[in-house]
């Protein structure tokens, strides 16, 4: 089993890749294989809902960050950790625009399989990152994995985050419990459940 985790900061090592880390050693401790992609300081090419990955399986966009996001989800992964510092109240905008993308062309990919969502951040705006990046999530049926308190560590320059012993073991609960329930619902063998051909409705008649 194998999960990939994003890492949507600039910092290639700073809290957020500290934070991420610490779950990428639980999942490995419990024998699940992880890959980290990290955003790091690319400029991000947005969502311009021209529909061609619905015609062609992939962005119209072929940029390397992308390509190497959507290349490691086909290859076969089992989960998917996001991980994002806080601004201004909510995840970074580059993992975002690469979130829209990944999210929206890769959805038969993507679908039933477990996700989570890690934030990090000097003093606020985390719950409201942290529910942001969670509607990733449950707009394609995927089970979002939870821990002992909500996924998210404080901490401004690079390392500090290693002194929030709370939000470090959060992390690692996480990464367990993203184990477990890997091992549980094991979507390669036992399938999902069938769905309903979907409705789509508009506000305006």
């Amino acid at each position: 089993m194998k999960v990939l985790l994003i890492n949507g900061s600039p910092r290639l090592n700073g809290n957020t890749y500290r934070a991420l880390s610490e779950v990428a050693s639980a999942l490995q401790a419990d024998g699940v294989e992880t890959e980290m992609i990290s955003i790091g300081k690319r400029a991000v090419q947005g969502c311009i809902a021209c529909g061609m990955c619905g015609r062609e399986g992939r962005c119209t966009f072929r940029d390397d960050l992308y390509t190497q996001v959507w290349r490691s989800v086909k290859d076969g992964i089992d989960g998917l950790i996001v991980g994002s510092p806080v601004y201004y109240g909510g995840p970074n905008g580059s993992l975002c625009a690469l979130l829209d993308r990944v999210f929206y062309s890769l959805v038969a990919d993507l679908q039933y399989k477990p996700g989570a969502s890690v934030v990090v951040c000097r003093r606020g705006g985390a719950s409201a990152a942290f529910d942001r990046l969670n509607k990733y999530f449950t707009i394609l049926n995927m089970p979002v994995v939870s821990s002992q308190y909500w996924n998210m560590a404080y901490g401004q320059t690079p390392g500090q985050v290693e002194q929030d012993e709370e939000g470090m073991q959060t992390m690692r609960t996480l990464g367990h419990n993203m184990a477990w329930m890997l091992q549980r619902l094991n979507v390669r063998e036992n399938g999902h459940p069938e769905a309903e051909q979907h409705l789509w409705t508009n506000f305006i008649r």
